[in-house]
């Protein structure tokens, strides 16, 4: 079941979306200080990739104060707008029945665009 949700998603705007984070990433990279926030824009794409078989999960190492401060920095300059986008698109999908699990993936695209910093996907 994971494997169709995850090829109807990619066909329904799943691969544009992971395009956009790619080469937002790209972009990012191009300057020393970007680039965590292009790496973390490269977990976020993967995961807009392929979301069915995946999972976010926290390090499970100390928080420690550079990723409280670089999620902070992230909230302010993009994040907040990245999740408040998944947010809505997964409140749109929740209206039908057919679209929940879709709602759930942008969910939890909204969860790891809002604090990328300290947490893996599996």
């Amino acid at each position: 079941m994971k494997t169709i949700g995850n090829i109807i998603w990619v066909i329904f705007g799943g691969l544009e979306m992971a395009i956009g984070y790619v080469l937002s990433g790209v972009t990012l990279c191009l300057t020393i200080i970007g680039i965590p926030f292009g790496l973390q824009i490269f977990k976020i794409a993967s995961l807009s990739l392929w979301p069915f078989s995946k999972e976010v999960r926290n390090t499970g190492q100390p928080s420690g104060c550079l990723n409280t401060f670089m999620n902070i920095l992230w909230f302010l300059i993009g994040g907040i707008w990245l999740s408040m986008s998944h947010l809505l698109l997964g409140i749109l999908f929740f209206i039908t029945i057919i679209g929940i699990p879709f709602g759930r993936q942008h969910f939890k695209l909204a969860g790891i665009a809002l604090t990328p910093f300290g947490r893996e996907i599996i």
